[in-house]
């Protein structure tokens, strides 16, 4: 992201923490077994990793001895992927970019965004990152994405506030819902055990599942399957996230 995206420094500060502790290890792991056997990943194969965050996935998968290219905007998250790369020896290169601007220096297997990323964006820069993945996937190459901010999920879940709770830390978050474009502008307040408040705004843009499909097939990218569970179970009406399983054409 650009540093004129308001969501660019969501992740910073303690939300670095916070998404850390609330994405459970089993769903990396899951994610990473799906992946292998969806693409038949083996050692050699390449995947791109864009908007990595911490590396969850890249390092999970470079662990299979798989190719990884992860990058990000935050210096904190890809200096803290490439100290792990070097600690377990892992042939993953990690890279920080404005992610529409980064140009991949190769072709991949698979290219990879999960959690939610892809709604941090209006749709011309959305179109602009499709057509950017296209280029970056191998003939047949596949495109896995996950999001719980499509219209079918976002209108049925959208509550304007909410209080959460992660270990001692609470935050609360309000939220607005507009059209022209569709989207949820939200404030986050990330409140301390001293009473210190950080506060945070962001944007998701909502896209309804036909607009996805528009979008990706102007680039050459054929949506195959949606799933709420990858592999197992199909994406329907009120489940809370969906993965998109694409393919270059």
């Amino acid at each position: 992201m650009s540093s004129s995206n308001i969501n660019s420094v969501y992740f910073d500060g303690q939300y670095k923490e916070i998404w850390r502790s609330i994405i459970p290890e089993a769903l990396t792991k899951a994610e990473t077994e799906y992946l292998i056997q969806e693409v038949a990943l083996v050692p050699g194969k390449s995947v791109l990793d864009l908007m990595c965050g911490y590396g969850r996935n890249a390092i999970a998968l470079a662990e299979y001895g798989i190719h990884v290219t992860a990058v990000d905007n935050l210096d904190a998250y890809i200096n803290e992927i490439k100290e792990v790369a070097t600690e377990k020896k892992l042939s993953l290169e990690a890279m920080q970019a404005d992610v529409l601007e980064y140009q991949p220096e190769r072709t991949y297997d698979l290219v990879i965004c999960l959690g939610n990323n892809l709604n941090f964006f209006m749709q011309a820069e959305l179109s602009k990152l499709f057509e950017k993945i296209s280029q970056a996937l191998q003939p047949a190459g596949k495109f896995i994405f996950s999001t719980w901010s499509i219209t079918e999920i976002a209108i049925k879940e959208f509550q304007e506030k909410t209080w959460n709770y992660v270990g001692e830390k609470k935050f609360l978050h309000e939220a607005k819902f507009y059209w022209n474009p569709a989207r949820i502008e939200f404030t986050s307040h990330f409140i301390n055990t001293d009473g210190s408040t950080e506060i945070k705004k962001g944007i998701d843009y909502l896209y309804s599942i036909n607009e996805l499909i528009n979008l990706l097939s102007q680039k050459n990218l054929s949506v195959k399957e949606i799933y709420s569970i990858p592999g197992k179970k199909k994406f329907t009406i009120g489940e809370p996230r969906a993965y998109f399983v694409v393919e270059k054409l």
